[in-house]
């Protein structure tokens, strides 16, 4: 008979493979994947769908019919008025880290250690849903 730590375990496994992480442009395209995707995370990067230049409002909704998970350093989410409708609009669940000056790999160590908390906050709920992630690891919600 499996344990309850088993089962919690297997359950957190399971939950974590039911979201697609998505890597805004300023997260970059190989350091920080590379560290979620050894955690377990499925990663989808920006410049893999989307031109870096484009803006936030013409692909937020679409990221948001996939129902991937963004992960951000852009403040204007949360801040410049079209960009959050569309965030709202497109029932989005995210996270932007608000750490200045971290590397890939700095930032990609961050993500990891927190990624237990980021399945906790999104798993199983609709959003929107947005938080940020300090760089020491809090999480405050936004949406």
């Amino acid at each position: 008979m499996p344990s309850a730590a088993n089962f919690a375990q297997q359950r957190e496994t399971e939950r974590l493979a039911s979201l697609t992480f998505f890597l805004d442009h300023q997260i970059g395209r190989h350091v920080v994947a590379g560290a979620l995707r050894a955690a377990g995370a499925h990663v989808e990067v920006h410049l893999d769908h989307f031109p870096g230049n484009k803006p936030d409002p013409e692909w937020i909704p679409v990221i948001g019919e996939y129902g991937w998970v963004l992960i951000t350093k852009d403040q204007n989410i949360r801040r410049n008025p079209l960009e959050r409708a569309a965030y709202e609009s497109a029932k989005l669940r995210g996270f932007i880290v608000t750490g200045k000056d971290m590397d890939g790999k700095e930032l990609g160590e961050l993500l990891v250690r927190c990624l237990p908390g980021m399945v906790r906050r999104v798993a199983e709920r609709s959003g929107p849903l947005l938080f940020t992630i300090s760089r020491g690891g809090t999480f405050t919600k936004l949406l």
